[in-house]
């Protein structure tokens, strides 16, 4: 095999029948194929250390796949290829048929690397210790399971914003202005942009609307009072409760999360098939 064969890291960490069937069938055509070399394959939380060596990961199953898959590289990020073995998958746009026909493309190293504003949440408790997680989508503060209004203070920079009052406060990546955020009435950015959308979830006050601002400032959240129930939620995945004099940070982090696109994929052409862009109403003609 060529020296110059592409590494490729494969990470197929859910244990559903779908995605295992489609490693197997993956690795069964990549080892037929000249010019790749799988250097790894994890179906564990661990990606081990040929991550090290690799150029290229390809994550099979959903966006929440891609997700942890940033948590896992940490400071070492790696390219990443999804292919959507989910529902919706804006992140993991390619088909396993379109992979089949692009793999080629793949091989030659024929896509394009574009990079994407990560975050660090740093969660500070009254007793001085805190915990820091590294995120691609979004940080909520959520009145969750307290099943009551909850007011959010944040300040962005060294300026004290507003206090939103409602069900919870969400800070978003562009990455993640397609998920919670858009569900919440967010507005959908340009996932290479370099800023934070603030969505205020169910807001009481209706003049409370999403704020777009930029990335190389601090965002800190602080609830003033807590109810039991309160929960701070990373991507989706992470969740901690929220205690009162709590502070939540929300920063940009240091590395970028890197998605590997085949030319023929552009991202309003994956806003046109997931959100159905394709096509205008049809309405019917009145009889004359």
């Amino acid at each position: 095999m060529a020296d110059d064969a592409l590494r490729l890291l494969i990470l197929a960490r859910d244990q559903s029948s779908r995605v295992q069937t489609a490693l197997a069938d993956l690795q069964i055509v990549l080892a037929r194929m000249k010019g790749m070399k799988v250097v790894g394959v994890s179906t564990t939380q661990d990606p081990g250390p040929e991550r090290e060596e690799a150029e290229l990961a390809i994550v099979l199953g959903g966006d929440g796949a891609i997700l942890r898959a940033c948590r896992l590289f940490g400071t070492h990020q790696l390219p990443i290829l999804g292919i959507n073995l989910g529902r919706l998958g804006f992140l993991t746009d390619l088909s396993w048929k379109e992979l089949e026909q692009n793999l080629s493309h793949v091989r030659d190293r024929k896509f394009n690397i574009v990079e994407h504003l990560m975050f660090e949440c740093e969660h500070c408790h009254a007793d001085g210790t805190s915990e820091t997680y590294l995120g691609l989508n979004e940080v909520v503060i959520a009145s969750a399971g307290s099943l009551k209004m909850l007011d959010v203070e944040l300040a962005i920079g060294d300026e004290q914003v507003t206090t939103y009052s409602g069900d919870g406060l969400i800070i978003s990546t562009p990455v993640g202005s397609t998920a919670h955020s858009l569900s919440a009435g967010g507005p959908i950015l340009r996932q290479d942009l370099q800023a934070f959308v603030v969505t205020p979830i169910c807001p009481h006050t209706l003049t409370n609307r999403p704020l777009v601002d930029r990335a190389d400032v601090e965002y800190a959240m602080t609830v003033p009072h807590v109810d039991e129930g309160v929960m701070l939620v990373i991507d989706g995945q992470i969740k901690e409760p929220v205690r009162p004099k709590d502070r939540v940070i929300v920063r940009r982090a240091a590395v970028t999360f890197q998605l590997a696109k085949l030319p023929s994929h552009s991202y309003y052409s994956v806003l046109h098939r997931k959100l159905g862009w394709s096509g205008q109403p049809r309405y019917r003609r009145p009889r004359s």
